[in-house]
């Protein structure tokens, strides 16, 4: 398959309503923004999208929504992981209609499958589709980890294309790399990595800081790419205290309460997250100041 996933690709906040129904009008700027900020691709409907907590018809939504405000400026990637094969293949198809470039497919959580059963789950939904599919390894998040091994049996499947792996094992993130060589894009999945994957060679990052700062995520792998390595790692150094001002709430809600520190109001996480008090709301914008 020609497509190669490269670059920022943000896991995209998604926008609600006061009645947290999908707020399309708001989603169109956020995309807008983002594209505007010189991301590689924008992908909705991931953990940070708040993916597992939309049903189908939202979901639906999102991507029509997103990809007419991308109008083709960059790939589209869409989130269609879901806790069974059948479910998966459901949003897997229906993505694939609405016209996205790409698709990436977390591991099943709550369930833990064995490595057979993780295989043919994914060997099935890359079968349900002609689009490339990014494997999502979030271990921290599913309480499934895609060991080597397997990352390697599923690469050699047509349309698996690379893999977002937000293990925070550098060490695996090189063995992939190592073992599966330039036709397989590995993807940073946290945003304090992102550096360290692209001298491994990895293709970029799916970080969800760029949500919230995307032109100084963007400059780590620009940077990187003009060979001005000393500056794309002052970058990454930079970037470090908001990803570890996740800690201040509960996931994925700092991403909003940033964005509306920048004069973004993206409105609410799902319930039963709630905004962050005033003391983690002023460290937050101390981190966001400092930033510039």
């Amino acid at each position: 398959m020609k497509f190669k996933p490269r670059g920022i690709i943000p896991p995209m906040i998604t926008t609600f309503d006061e009645e947290e129904k999908v707020d399309c009008k708001t989603l169109k700027k956020m995309t807008d923004y983002l594209i505007d900020a010189g991301v590689h691709g924008v992908f909705p409907l991931g953990s940070t999208g708040e993916g597992y907590g939309i049903d189908f018809d939202e979901k639906k939504k999102v991507i029509e929504t997103v990809l007419e405000a991308a109008n083709n400026r960059v790939p589209v990637y869409a989130g269609t992981g879901a806790i069974t094969t059948k479910e998966s293949i459901r949003l897997t198809q229906m993505a694939t209609k609405l016209g996205v470039d790409a698709l990436s497919v977390i591991t099943p959580y709550f369930i833990s499958p064995n490595e057979e059963e993780l295989y043919t789950h994914y060997k099935e939904i890359a079968s349900s589709t002609d689009l490339p599919i990014i494997l999502y390894n979030n271990p921290g998040r599913t309480g499934v980890d895609l060991s080597i091994e397997l990352i390697i049996r599923l690469s050699s499947i047509d349309n698996i294309v690379g893999i977002k792996d937000s293990s925070g094992d550098m060490s695996k993130a090189a063995e992939i790399i190592r073992r599966t060589g330039k036709g397989f894009a590995v993807l940073a999945g946290r945003d304090t990595l992102i550096y360290g994957f692209l001298a491994y060679g990895a293709h970029g990052s799916v970080a969800a800081t760029a949500n919230i700062v995307p032109e100084l995520v963007v400059s780590i792998y620009e940077l990187y790419q003009k060979g001005e390595h000393q500056a794309s790692l002052e970058a990454q150094f930079k970037l470090a205290p908001l990803r570890m001002a996740f800690a201040l709430g509960s996931f994925p809600v700092i991403m909003k309460e940033g964005l509306k520190l920048r004069g973004i109001d993206v409105g609410n996480a799902l319930k039963p997250i709630k905004p962050i008090n005033e003391e983690a709301r002023e460290k937050l914008k101390k981190i966001l100041d400092n930033l510039n």
